[in-house]
């Protein structure tokens, strides 16, 4: 019977890591389509010692930035399963007092991370495909004409089945990342049992001897080299969507064992060419299955723009959770994992930015040099908020967080350094996009203190509501209203007395409070307060990592012995209509952007699942 039982869960935790394999690890486990070549066009030479200081270079690289620091530390980092920059940044708030600079610190390293995050993800889908498609040119240099076209068809059909779902994108994709990473191990196999001499590169001496070399080019090689490793942070990000388990066994038992051999079989290749070599990993494989390894290779490059995707949803809603964003409307695609959503704001405006990359750029080359600059300000960030994890949390003796983290952060300072090469040759677009992206974040963070800060100057004290609503008339009805503040009474409430001269016989005061923990149990949704007769004040908690709903938050309440059911409810909401008061320069400038940010975003009744048809509005206008 037991080995019935252990068979049965067995089969789930298989798919996990082959779902897995079809969403998180799309991007690292493309890089050998670009990042061999062209950290070797950044040496400028294919010289033994080149070539063999490069593959040191990327193994190295991944055993420290991905395995090391992602798979085995970060993942430790996890926020009740949940993975990523703000993930990261809600754990280290747990920790932090509410005064002093380091509050304020913390927060501003978490909206830069997430918006060099946003960015890295416009260039990944570009530069993925376009390294696939122009294998076509080595089949026919005729097709150099089709590349961008087909590059761009792929694409669009790619982010127009994100609303199906991650689930269903993971099991579609699962399994032909299986076999691409078999087919990167073998093929690179084959060309390390032709050349053994290779396998010396494990020594980091021809690493530090590439280096030392050629000074000058010390730091574009590094830029170059760090292609290899840009998928760690949407590893991290993607976390959430099926655990750490199966990320942790997928890496281990297939994704690095083949990044590794195909890395080493491609420098064996070139050790052992005549002369120069184009798309080394496309050579490996020969030219008669060359159309089935560019079938395969754009197959995967599609997957490997899944994994960003599916990182800049959770992320999105993450920031929207944590107050970084406007509210935006979010869609849940499975019924049993609430990590996997679709958010289409998102969806279309990455759609729109990656293809003025693709059209921009025009080439996975040109592209190389915008590419990680961005990414690796975002591994930086969060090297240094899980070190300040690693010692307020997991009880580690500060000479263990010294020693770990003091080599992860040298490590990632070099790869900074190694990205500044790049700004010149295009990184400075990402990084730009970057500055836009958190400023909207400060906008909206500091508009929104602003907000609070007059709705508090404007609002009556829960505990006066009694002598407000004394004498006023009762009609028959549940009125639930939507507080913004919990010690506050709801804008809407205020001003249906003061308009209908009535209350409801029986009303709910209900603020939603999003935590620092991803998810809640049902027992813990709710805390209901009688204020007075028939009036009562509801705190209905969700994790960062939840969507809010009204009608979970009511179900919620009948386990608490209020009985209040959908179809007896009228719901209010207080819309703030921003007004930014006049004021010179900068600080004018971005209240009257909040202002105009906080009218269009997303209604309350949509964001907190309200049912529409049953809510009323009503305006409240603020001066900022």
């Amino acid at each position: 019977m037991s080995q019935v039982v252990g068979a049965e869960e067995a089969k789930p935790a298989r798919a996990a890591v082959v779902a897995a394999l079809g969403v998180v690890y799309g991007d690292i486990g493309t890089s050998p389509l670009y990042a061999f070549q062209q950290s070797l066009d950044a040496a400028g030479s294919h010289r033994p010692a080149v070539i063999l200081g490069v593959v040191s270079l990327i193994f190295w690289s991944l055993a420290l930035s991905v395995t090391l620091k992602y798979v085995i530390v970060m993942m430790r980092a996890d926020n009740d399963g949940e993975g990523g920059i703000l993930a990261l940044f809600a754990l280290a708030q747990r920790s932090l007092t509410q005064f002093g600079a380091w509050p304020k610190i913390a927060v501003s390293l978490a909206l830069a991370g997430t918006a060099l995050f946003f960015c890295d993800a416009l260039i990944t889908p570009a530069i993925s495909v376009l390294s696939a498609v122009e294998g076509l040119e080595l089949v026919d240099p005729d097709f150099s004409h089709a590349v961008i076209p087909i590059t761009l068809v792929i694409l669009v059909a790619l982010y127009g089945i994100q609303r199906r779902g991650t689930a269903r994108v993971g099991r579609a994709f699962g399994p032909i990342m299986v076999v691409w990473f078999a087919v990167l191990g073998v093929s690179g196999a084959l060309a390390i049992l032709a050349r053994p001499g290779v396998l010396v590169a494990v020594d980091p001496r021809y690493a530090v001897a590439l280096l030392w070399r050629n000074p000058g080019l010390a730091l574009a090689i590094i830029g170059a080299v760090f292609l290899a490793i840009t998928g760690g942070e949407a590893l991290y990000a993607d976390m959430g969507h099926f655990g750490k388990a199966p990320v942790r066994r997928a890496w281990f038992g297939l994704v690095w064992p083949a990044l590794v051999l195909n890395y080493f079989g491609q420098g064996a290749l070139l050790l052992g060419a005549s002369g120069a070599v184009t798309r080394p990993m496309y050579a490996l494989v020969g030219p008669t299955l060359l159309p089935f390894m560019l079938a395969l290779a754009t197959a995967a490059t599609v997957i490997a723009s899944q994994a960003v995707i599916s990182g800049t949803f959770s992320v999105a809603r993450q920031a929207v959770q944590l107050d970084m964003l406007p509210r935006m409307r979010i869609l849940q695609t499975s019924a049993l994992e609430q990590g996997q959503i679709y958010v289409p704001v998102v969806n279309t405006l990455q759609l729109v930015a990656v293809i003025g990359f693709v059209l921009g750029f025009g080439s996975s080359d040109a592209l190389g040099g915008a590419y990680g600059a961005a990414v690796v300000g975002t591994m930086f960030i969060t090297t240094i908020l899980g070190a300040f994890v690693a010692s307020t949390q997991w009880g580690w003796p500060k000479w263990c967080v010294a020693g770990l983290f003091g080599i992860l952060l040298t490590m990632d300072l070099v790869f900074v350094l190694g990205n500044l090469t790049k700004v010149e040759a295009g990184g400075w677009v990402p990084l730009t996009l970057a500055m836009i992206v958190f400023t909207i974040f400060s906008i909206w963070r500091n508009g929104r203190i602003d907000l609070r800060h007059a709705l508090g100057q404007l609002a009556v004290p829960l505990d006066k509501l009694p002598v407000f609503l004394e004498g006023v008339p009762r009609v028959a009805g549940t009125g639930v209203f939507l507080a913004s503040h919990p010690s506050f009474a709801p804008s809407a409430l205020l001003r249906n007395v003061e308009h209908n001269k009535v209350a409801h016989e029986r009303s709910l005061i209900i603020n939603f409070e999003i935590m620092r923990t991803p998810r809640l149990s049902r027992a813990d949704r709710v805390r209901v307060h009688e204020l007075m007769p028939g009036v009562f004040a509801v705190t209905a908690y969700f994790g960062f990592m939840e969507t809010p709903d009204m009608r979970e938050a009511l179900r919620a309440c009948r386990a608490h012995g209020l009985r209040v059911y959908l179809e007896d409810c009228s719901f209010f909401i207080g819309q703030h209509v921003v007004i930014a008061r006049p004021r010179p320069g900068w600080q004018g400038l971005k209240r009257r952007l909040f202002a105009r940010m906080q009218r269009r975003s997303a209604s309350s009744a949509e964001f907190f699942r309200m049912p529409v048809r049953d809510v009323v509005t009503l305006n409240t206008v603020v001066e900022i």
